[in-house]
């Protein structure tokens, strides 16, 4: 049975899945109110330093640059409708061992695109949720990390999710769902980013 994080939680993923080497991050979500026009959301990920920052612009991953420098962190391709029942929407894989040493922070986030323009925000969506997996035991339901959202956002057109972070070189997961109305433009300049 997979393990269940309310915001603020973390657990280590050694403990969830012993021997964890390659992690696989699923998001998934519902639109709940729609006047017909797409509900995209998307999922990103930064890969962070000790300071807080982006490694570098390459280490943002998401649609449109599908993965870091190393090949380490993979974005499988952007799903534009979203809202698949019992599949996740977008998936992210991260090779742990391939990592670049100076990453201490690997933060999701999922933002709604062309929010401002569609009208659209987090209230409009129902059942979302961050789950981190094993990617070579994917069956196993009790090596699953999951942090359902819940009703936590309303007005927010962009949320860090959560993040897999470094620990006394352990690699842990943290429930953030820290909410964002300035959009994903104002996630990636809290993280060093240039907003394009």
């Amino acid at each position: 049975m997979a393990v269940s994080l309310a915001k603020g939680g973390n657990i280590s993923l050694e403990k969830v899945a012993p021997g964890l080497v390659h992690a696989v991050v699923g998001l998934g979500w519902n639109p709940r109110v729609t006047d017909g026009v797409d509900f995209d959301l998307d999922a990103s990920a930064i890969l962070v330093g000790d300071d807080g920052r982006a490694l570098s612009d390459e280490d943002f991953v998401f649609y449109g640059n599908l993965q870091d420098p190393r090949g380490s962190v993979v974005h499988l391709g952007d799903e534009r409708v979203g809202g698949t029942e019992g599949a996740d929407d977008e998936t992210i894989t991260v090779d742990l061992p391939a990592l670049d040493p100076r990453v201490a922070r690997i933060v999701v986030v999922a933002s709604i695109y062309d929010a401002d323009k569609r009208g659209q925000n987090f209230g409009q969506v129902s059942g979302a949720y961050i789950r981190v997996y094993d990617g070579d035991d994917p069956t196993d339901d009790a090596k699953v990390v999951l942090f359902d959202l819940g009703e936590e956002a309303s007005t927010e057109t962009a949320l860090v999710f959560g993040e897999i972070y470094r620990h006394a070189g352990d690699w842990k997961f943290r429930a953030i769902g820290q909410g964002y109305s300035s959009g994903l433009a104002g996630v990636i300049r809290d993280y060093g980013l240039q907003a394009s």
